[in-house]
């Protein structure tokens, strides 16, 4: 099963998925999507890290910050007929933030394919995938095209791996609703 938790920043998501692993699994699969451009991003990198290291649970980590779909995809099939390890993502707005930039110059169907390819790994992986992404859509309009392009890209994102994960979480000021129970059907 898969499960989206969503949240503005700095609102706790990052953490309750990882409790939520510890919860739900004896150990998992971290796949951080952020790239190191500066000091500040380092130091964020390296506090996640010493959180989940003081945290006593068995995270194996690794960096994706591109091939994000086809790794969950390799990871899935490598398992077929064992036990299919626990992954948590953090986080979906991260490596789209890094297709867009590397396909900045590219037709939007190339950044619409990256997409679909990450909808495809999450519908058919077979444990439990757990996904961090941002709320971007509750802020101001940006000023630049290629942020309002992100933003957009983004909340579509965002819409298209809620309606295939069976639980939705938001999380604000570190408290967490599960939304896809309570969703409202027409």
């Amino acid at each position: 099963m898969s499960v989206l938790v969503t949240g503005g920043a700095r609102s706790g998501k990052s953490s309750f998925a990882e409790r939520l692993c510890m919860q739900r699994s004896s150990e998992a699969w971290y796949v951080a999507t952020a790239q190191a451009y500066d000091d500040e991003m380092r130091e964020r990198i390296r506090m996640h890290q010493q959180g989940r290291e003081e945290a006593g649970y068995l995270w194996h980590t690794v960096e994706e910050p591109l091939a994000l779909p086809e790794w969950i995809t390799r990871m899935g099939a490598s398992h077929t007929g064992m036990s299919v390890p626990t992954v948590l993502v953090d986080c979906l707005t991260l490596w789209l933030t890094n297709i867009l930039l590397a396909h900045e110059h590219d037709p939007a169907h190339v950044i619409q394919g990256h997409m679909d390819a990450l909808v495809s790994a999450v519908e058919s992986y077979p444990g439990l995938l757990v996904l961090v992404t941002n709320e971007v859509g509750d802020g101001i309009v940006p000023e630049y095209a290629l942020g309002r392009r992100y933003r957009d890209l983004a909340g579509i994102l965002n819409q298209r791996i809620a309606a295939i994960c069976g639980e939705v979480f938001l999380v604000t000021v570190g408290i967490a609703i599960e939304l896809k129970s309570k969703e409202y059907r027409l």
